[in-house]
C-alpha cells in the first residue's frame, strides 16, 4: 500500500538528514556547529544573567562548581561533568551491559539512530519544557536540526521508514546519548544517556505490564527491592474523563497535562493559577485536583465508574502485575500524567521510596505519535530510563559495584635484549584470548609488582634469559605467590 504523500515527504526529509548527519565531513561540521551554537547560547545567558558566567554554558560542565574544586575522576555517570575517566567508563559499561541484558531477556532487539535529528521531531504545541531545552540550530544546508533530547521520536521515525514492512509486534530497545539545556542538579545533567524499551503493535495493557516487569527485573539485578523503589501508575484517560465531565475543550488536554505534571514541583496555588490561565473554569480545576488526589483504583472506580476505559485498563494492569509477581512495586497515583504531549493512556514513573531523588524512569502508551509525523497510527508503549538518577540511588544504598581495571597477565622482559621475545609471548597470550599488559619500557621488578597490582593482573609472566633458552618463561601466580617455569606451548 502506498504511503500518504505527507508521510513520504516526511520520510524523504528524515532520510536526507540521516545521510547528511552520517558523513565524516558532516560529523566535523556538526562538531564545529555545536561548539558555535553552545558558545552563542552561553554569551546570551551571560548578557541576561550575570551569574551564568560562573555556571558555564556547555552540556555537563559542572555548573556552579569552581574549576579549582573539580576533582579528577568526577565525570562519573550521575555527576555534572561529561568527561569519563577509565573508572567512570567501567561503571558506565557495567550499567549499559545491565540495560542490554534485561532487554534481551525480554526478547527485545537493539536499534540506534543519529544524535542529530530534525528539530521538527521535538517541536510540539503543548508548552512542554523539552521544546525550550533543545540544543537546536540551523545546519549549513539550511535545515533546522537539534541534538536529540530523548529517543522515542527517533524510534517513531524508524517505524515510519519500515511502514507496512514492519513485522508486528516490534520489540525494540536502545541506549543513546541525549542533550537537554537545563540546570544541572543531582541526577539531572545536560548531557546524559538513556535506555529505552518500546513495544509497537500491541493495543492492550499487556505491553505496559511487560515493560514494567523489565524495569523491576533491572532493579532486582542491581540489588534494589520494592522497599527501595516504587512505580507510580496511572492513565491519561483519567484526566481526559474528568475534563470531559466539566466540558473542558479537547485542545486544552495537552497543556493541562503539562501543568499537572509539575504538581510535585510547584505549590497548589501555582497549579490553580496556571490552569486558570489556560481557560479552565474554577469548578473544573477543583474537580481535576480532587480526581488527582485519588490513591487507589477502587476510589477511581467509585468516581468514574467501572466501565470507564481508564479504570478498565488500570484494573487489568494490576491483575497482570500480580501474575508477574511485582504488584508490591506498583502504587496507583492519579496525578502521574507525564510531561510529554504524546502519551495517550497508561503512564508510569519510577521513584525512590525515600523521596530524595527525582523520577528514576518514566513511560507509558503513545498510540498517536506516528500519526503526528504523517504516518499511520500504531499502538505503542515504552519507557525512558536515564543513567544519572539510578546511579545516585545506588550510591545512597551502597550498591555501586567496585570495578577495577583487570588484566590476566603482565608480561615483562627481564632485560632489554629479550624485548622481542616478550612481545611475541604477549601476542601469543592475546591470540588465545587472554587480557595482557605488556611492559613497554625498561623497568625494575619492584615496579612490575606494583603495576601488576594496579592493573589487577592474575599472573606475572617474566621472560628471563635462562628460562627463555629452554623455551620457557617464569610465571608467578600473584594470588598464591607460587611461581614456576612454564613451557611456551603450555602458557
Amino acid at each position: 500500500m502506498a504511503r500518504p504523500a505527507g508521510a513520504q515527504c516526511c520520510l524523504r526529509a528524515f532520510s536526507s538528514l540521516r545521510a547528511v548527519a552520517s558523513t565524516p565531513a558532516a560529523l566535523a561540521d556538526r562538531q564545529l556547529q555545536r561548539g558555535q551554537q553552545l558558545a552563542a547560547q552561553q554569551q546570551r545567558r551571560r548578557r541576561c544573567d550575570p551569574t551564568a558566567a560562573a555556571a558555564g554554558g556547555g552540556p555537563d560542565n559542572g555548573a556552579g562548581v569552581p574549576p579549582q574544586e573539580r576533582k579528577a575522576g568526577s565525570g562519573k555517570i550521575g555527576e555534572a561533568s561529561g568527561d569519563f575517566f577509565p573508572e567512570d567508563e567501567r561503571l558506565q559499561n557495567w550499567l549499559f551491559d545491565e540495560f542490554a541484558a534485561v532487554s534481551r531477556l525480554f526478547g527485545f532487539e537493539q536499534i540506534d539512530f543519529p544524535v542529530l535529528e530534525s528539530e521538527e521531531l521535538y517541536v510540539r504545541k503543548a508548552g512542554e519544557e523539552i521544546t525550550e531545552q533543545l540544543y537546536n540550530f540551523e545546519d549549513k544546508g539550511g535545515r533546522r536540526v537539534t541534538l536529540r533530547p530523548e529517543l522515542t521520536p527517533s524510534l517513531a521515525r524508524l517505524a515510519l521508514q519500515k511502514g507496512k514492512g514492519l513485522a508486528l509486534p516490534a520489540k525494540w530497545f536502545s541506549i543513546g546519548q541525549c542533550w537537554r539545556y537545563e540546570r544541572a542538579t543531582r541526577g539531572r545533567r545536560r548531557e546524559h544517556y538513556q535506555w529505552n524499551m518500546d513495544v509497537i503493535g500491541v493495543p492492550g495493557v499487556e505491553a505496559e505490564a511487560e515493560l514494567l516487569s523489565a524495569i523491576v527485573t533491572f532493579f532486582q539485578r542491581l540489588g534494589l527491592s520494592s522497599a527501595d523503589v516504587g512505580l507510580k501508575v496511572s492513565s491519561r484517560k483519567v484526566l481526559q474523563a474528568v475534563l470531559q465531565r466539566y466540558g473542558v475543550q479537547e485542545a486544552s488536554f495537552g497543556p493541562v497535562c503539562v501543568v499537572v505534571d509539575k504538581m510535585e514541583k510547584i505549590p497548589r496555588e501555582k497549579v490553580v493559577e496556571e490552569l486558570a490561565a489556560l481557560g479552565v473554569a474554577a469548578e473544573a480545576i477543583e474537580g481535576i485536583l480532587q480526581a488527582l488526589a485519588l490513591r487507589s483504583v477502587a476510589e477511581l472506580e467509585e468516581v468514574l465508574g467501572g466501565e470507564t476505559p481508564a479504570v478498565a485498563d488500570l484494573r487489568r494492569l494490576f491483575e497482570l502485575a500480580a501474575a508477574y509477581g511485582y504488584a508490591d512495586w506498583l502504587v496507583f497515583d492519579a496525578s502521574v500524567v507525564r510531561g510529554l504531549a504524546y502519551y495517550t493512556g497508561v503512564v508510569f514513573e519510577g521513584f525512590d521510596r525515600a523521596g530524595v531523588l527525582r523520577a528514576i524512569c518514566g513511560g507509558g502508551r503513545y498510540d498517536r505519535l506516528l500519526g503526528t509525523f504523517g504516518g499511520e497510527d500504531q499502538p505503542c508503549a515504552g519507557f525512558g530510563f536515564g543513567d544519572a538518577v539510578v546511579v545516585e540511588l545506588l550510591k545512597d544504598k551502597g550498591l555501586l559495584p567496585q570495578l577495577r581495571h583487570e588484566v590476566e597477565d603482565l608480561v615483562m622482559p627481564q632485560e632489554e635484549g629479550l624485548r622481542d621475545a616478550a612481545t611475541s609471548v604477549a601476542q601469543r597470550l592475546r591470540a588465545s584470548g587472554r587480557r595482557v599488559d605488556l611492559v613497554l619500557e625498561a623497568k625494575r621488578m619492584k615496579w612490575a609488582f606494583k603495576q601488576a597490582e594496579r592493573c589487577g593482573a592474575a599472573r606475572l609472566v617474566l621472560v628471563a634469559p635462562e628460562e627463555w633458552s629452554r623455551g620457557a618463561v617464569r610465571v608467578k601466580d600473584l594470588a598464591s605467590r607460587e611461581e614456576k617455569d612454564v613451557p611456551l606451548d603450555q602458557l
